[in-house]
């Protein structure tokens, strides 16, 4: 009976070798194309990020060396020759404005803040420049209308363009809706310590008083309306 069983045991072995043997030869290449695809989408992962790596060193270095130049013709040659990127035209843009070519370093401005390929910081970057470099040869109604798209909650810069609205509404005598921009500055929970500083001592200038945030006494529960 012992006999029986191994021998059974031994066949039934050899059964399922050549079946796993058949299944490896009918199969088996799709295994080694998997293996395939991982190794070759990795190796092209590496190639595609020492690429985007290399381009953006060499478009680093020609801004480095365009800035380097001693003359003011030779940085803004240096800055437009480059290929487009939003660094190199802020900084273009800035070496326009210091030549005293504002509508050029606006324009340079309006191409980015227009540019859907650029990131969205960058181009509300550069739509706020863009404004302000505009704001000396405009009304103050039309500041105030280039500006207040960009007081909206959730604008990376929306307290810097509410100062400017702030001081738009002085120029127009329009003091209630100024200390209106700078109290809500002063008393808003992002504003920045110098931005602060700039809004109170504007408030005070115009009359008004610096209204603070009350802080509820530990202990009593906060009022709601």
């Amino acid at each position: 009976m012992s006999n029986n069983e191994s021998f059974i045991d031994e066949v039934s072995d050899a059964v399922r070798r050549d079946k796993l043997f058949a299944t490896f030869r009918r199969y088996g290449w799709i295994g080694v194309l998997v293996i395939a695809g991982v190794v070759g989408g990795t190796a092209w992962q590496s190639y595609s990020r020492a690429k985007s790596d290399a381009a953006a060193q060499a478009q680093g270095d020609a801004i480095l060396a365009a800035l380097q130049n001693t003359d003011a013709a030779g940085r803004l040659a240096g800055l437009q020759g480059l290929a487009a990127s939003a660094v190199a035209t802020l900084l273009l843009a800035a070496e326009q404005e210091a030549a005293g070519d504002s509508d050029a370093a606006a324009a340079t401005l309006d191409g980015l803040a227009n540019d859907t390929t650029a990131d969205m910081l960058y181009r509300q970057l550069a739509g706020f420049k863009a404004a302000i470099l505009r704001s000396a040869s405009q009304t103050p109604d039309e500041r105030i209308a280039a500006l207040d798209a960009m007081t909206a909650p959730g604008h990376p810069l929306r307290l810097l363009a509410d100062e400017q609205v702030a001081l738009a509404f002085v120029e127009k005598g329009d003091v209630d809706a100024a200390l209106t921009r700078l109290q809500a500055i002063n008393q808003d929970a992002e504003v920045s310590p110098g931005l602060q500083d700039r809004a109170q001592s504007l408030i005070v200038a115009l009359g008004g008083v610096v209204e603070t945030v009350a802080e509820p006494i530990l202990g009593e529960p906060v009022p709601t309306e």
